[in-house]
């Protein structure tokens, strides 16, 4: 017997317990895995990007999906609460570019360790490798929870804190849409956010590892600029990767093909003065060959694939280069094309897009609209953000309102 259970260990979860079990309630954490916050363990490359210090409108714009549902849960519960929580956590952070914070020993089992010892410390109970199946209702109000094992625990309020389907190895298989969905929930398709792209371009493949910094990546649907920034890409074996085409992926939420990738190589320079430095380039190296002539302009593996996208004789002379091909040439670093046809599979997301549908939820409360006593936190909730310590942020902030307001019916 417990008055609340919460369903899942993870940021969400153990930020709901704690919140919980310090206003004085019995709280029970059930957690399927052997140990809690795999996915902590393994977020912004195992340092645990826990929040960003930016201000609310930075804050609303860095939220892809349904910023606005956010806005009492994240004023209430904010950046400088989450630094303020780690601090009488003794754990030491540090800022990084662009508000980023990190614990400052760059580990992050320090924070799930954190949130471990403050959630049991406030006096919450948390039992490892246990799987609910359903949540037990009675007249529209929570009664309960039942195991796999069929062992059933009595509650009067839920949180279900499962997150989505991105690494499932970490135990985020969907447990929670199918536990919402039985009772009577709608679940947004879950679609892969934060996510390497894969592009069409047969040529990818040559590019695989190559890193390209400084460069403007453009998404564009049916010729309108959806989203558009300066940073990194990395190229995997069939397509792009690194912040800009993470960032790029959330955005993409119809048909893949309807998109086209434009990339900027040289954005600090415009078209005329590209135009000059080429100009300069190939008086040069006037006498080598136009495949000779691109090592200062052009990363090495990118060459054969420009000279052919440009159509130019490789072996041509650089100073028998007409102006018509020169400017053609120029217009192709300027707007590298790039033709998405898919995503990568959502096991490797970093998030999940999509979830419980947030029409069916009380922004301020986290609960059900639809079943007395049943909270909703993190990513199983229709909400997504991108990368930056944005999507932790939500999962504190949301975990913390169910906390908050569980039981006060």
């Amino acid at each position: 017997m417990a008055e609340v259970v919460i369903i899942g260990a993870g940021a969400a979860g153990l930020m709901a317990a704690t919140t919980a079990a310090k206003r004085g309630l019995e709280t029970i954490v059930l957690e399927r895995n052997a140990r809690c916050g795999r996915k902590l363990l393994i977020t912004g490359k195992g340092r645990c990007n826990v929040t960003n210090t930016a201000d609310t409108d930075k804050m609303f714009s860095n939220i892809v999906t349904n910023s606005r549902f956010l806005y009492s849960a994240l004023n209430s519960y904010g950046p400088q609460d989450i630094c303020d929580f780690l601090t009488e956590a003794s754990v030491p952070i540090k800022f990084e570019r662009g508000g980023r914070v990190f614990p400052e020993s760059d580990r992050s089992i320090d924070i799930v360790n954190a949130l471990v010892e403050t959630a049991q410390s406030s006096g919450a109970s948390i039992i490892t490798r246990k799987r609910v199946k359903k949540i037990l209702v009675d007249d529209s109000c929570v009664c309960g929870v039942e195991l796999t094992t069929g062992e059933k625990i009595d509650c009067q309020s839920v949180i279900v804190c499962t997150g989505g389907v991105s690494y499932s190895s970490t135990g985020s298989t969907g447990d929670g849409y199918r536990i919402a969905e039985d009772l009577g929930h709608s679940i947004v398709d879950p679609r892969p956010a934060l996510i390497p792209i894969v592009l069409s371009e047969e040529y990818i493949n040559s590019l695989e590892g190559v890193s390209l910094r400084n460069v403007t990546l453009e998404l564009r649907h049916k010729k309108k600029t959806i989203f558009k920034d300066i940073g990194e890409l990395v190229f995997t074996s069939d397509g792009i990767s690194g912040p800009l085409a993470l960032t790029a992926s959330s955005y993409m939420k119809k048909e893949i093909s309807e998109y086209n990738l434009i990339i900027d190589l040289k954005p600090a320079l415009d078209f005329d003065k590209l135009n000059k430095r080429i100009v300069n380039d190939f008086e040069m190296f006037s006498n080598k060959q136009f495949k000779n002539a691109l090592n200062d302009l052009l990363i090495k593996k990118l060459i054969p694939i420009f000279i052919e996208l440009s159509e130019i004789d490789e072996t041509k002379p650089a100073n028998q280069i007409t102006r018509i091909e020169r400017e053609r040439f120029v217009s192709l670093i300027k707007e590298w094309i790039l033709s998405p046809i898919q995503l990568s599979p959502i096991e490797q997301a970093i998030v999940t897009s999509g979830g419980v549908s947030v029409k069916q939820v009380n922004p301020k409360t986290m609960e059900s609209k639809l079943v007395q006593g049943l909270h909703f936190a993190g990513e199983v909730l229709d909400v997504d953000a991108l990368t930056g310590g944005y999507n932790l942020t939500i999962a504190f902030a949301t975990g913390h309102a169910a906390g908050a307001h569980c039981l006060n019916f």
